[in-house]
Parts: structure tokens; sequence; C-alpha cells
């Protein structure tokens, strides 16, 4: 395995690229969003370590304790994204990062790591059967299949926040939440308030700007969350299409 990996710090994030949108020269609204948010999340122990190419090759944790999750536990790291695409997979740039992050959580006596998963795999959250290979395993779940995968290195376990498990609202619109913590966010959000403009179809949009808020949703959580009819339906980030096949179930 060769690459050089670097972790972003206040000195270099205005420099460094983001890895999942890459851009050089032209702004991106989710690029910046997400560079402005991370820059603020840096100083709480916030992790953004990646190869050092032009490419998508990156880790991203921070401490449970402040991370923008519905979750709660003693002294864990969260991690939000661990994801290697393109040509760079298949060289063990994976297990370096995911090594990296156990060895950091062990070496500030952290009692283990954990991440959101489900009991089938959701496109928009890391693969969580790479992550059992390391003895990741169920600490908590909602009753709709949603899990809270964790490595305890200490016996003590971390769980969702009871609002979460309600998966449930009384709003029976359209109902998105979410942060600036991923870069396609802004888009995201942009066409699906088209559509439903153009549609009629009546919706609201709620950006999570604070960790307390974060803490209190009610709902699972990395990012984005989509509720319909009052139900929870998917912590992917949607599309117009989509958006489609939820309305007509």
């Amino acid at each position: 395995m060769d690459g050089k990996f670097i972790n972003l710090t206040a000195e270099n994030i205005t420099d460094e690229h983001l890895c999942c949108i890459i851009r050089s020269k032209k702004t991106h609204p989710g690029v910046e969003a997400k560079r402005a948010w991370l820059a603020a999340r840096l100083k709480e122990g916030h992790v953004f370590r990646k190869l050092d190419i032009r490419g998508c090759v990156f880790i991203e944790y921070a401490p449970l304790e402040t991370a923008w999750v519905p979750a709660a536990g003693d002294n864990f790291y969260y991690i939000y994204c661990l994801w290697v695409q393109g040509a760079p997979k298949g060289h063990g740039y994976g297990q370096a990062l995911m090594e990296y992050c156990l060895e950091d959580a062990r070496a500030h006596g952290r009692s283990g790591v954990c991440m959101l998963g489900a009991a089938k795999q959701k496109s928009w959250l890391s693969d969580q059967n790479f992550a059992k290979k390391y003895g990741f395993q169920t600490a908590d779940k909602t009753p709709d299949g949603y899990e809270l995968l964790a490595l305890s290195f200490d016996g003590t376990l971390p769980r969702f926040t009871e609002a979460a498990k309600a998966q449930s609202i009384e709003s029976r619109e359209l109902t998105v939440y979410y942060d600036d913590q991923c870069p396609y966010i802004p888009q995201r959000v942009e066409k699906l308030r088209e559509y439903c403009a153009a549609n009629s179809v009546p919706a609201q949009f709620i950006h999570v700007d604070t960790l307390e808020q974060a803490k209190s949703l009610p709902c699972v959580f990395n990012n984005w969350a989509v509720f319909y009819g009052g139900k929870f339906v998917t912590v992917n980030q949607i599309d117009c299409t989509a958006l489609e096949r939820i309305m007509k179930k």
C-alpha cells in the first residue's frame, strides 16, 4: 500500500479538497457549507483523515459527546463516514483508515468506537460488514431496524436516545431534517424543494444547525432523515424519483 495520509487542520482546511465533491477553482455550495461546518468542529476533536490524492479515500469521526447524532454514551468515538471509492479500492486504504481510528481511540483512552448501521445496509451509510470484521456489534436498535454498531474496549456500550427510537412525528407532510456535514445536501434540498413546489407537495425542510438540536432529533440521523405520513422513512439522501416512490406507498 502506497500513499500518504493527512488530517485536516485549522491551518490546511481552506486549501485541501474534501474528497466527496472535488473542486479546484469553481466554488460549490455544498463543499463550502461542509468546510465551514467542519472548521467549527475541529476544535471539538473532530477528525477528517484522507489519502493525499485527488480521490475519495477518507474517514471522518468525532467524540460521541460532540457528534451531531441522537446517540449517547460515555467516552466513545462516532464514525460518520468511511469511504474508499473508485481506483483506490482494493489497496488496503479502508483498513488503514479504520485501524488509525481504533488506535486513536485507544491512545486517547476511549471506551470504544461506534457508527450507525441497519439490519439491511443503507446506501448512504458506511459499509457495516467491513466494520463487523473488526468486531463491531449491535449495541442498540430501533423497532424499524436501524442499529447503533459499536466496538467496545471496556464492555460499556453507547445507545440511541429515547427520542431517536420514536421514529415518528406529528406532522404527516414530507419532512426532511438535514445538516451541513455532507457536501451533497444543499443540492438535494434545492431539488426536492423545487419538486415539491412544482407538484404542490406539502413539505418542510428543517436545517439542523446546533449540537443540541441534533441530539434531540426524533429519529436516527447521520446528516439526513426523511419522514412521510408521520413515519420515519430513511437516512438515505433521496432524489425526486425516490420521493415519488415514497409517496406512492
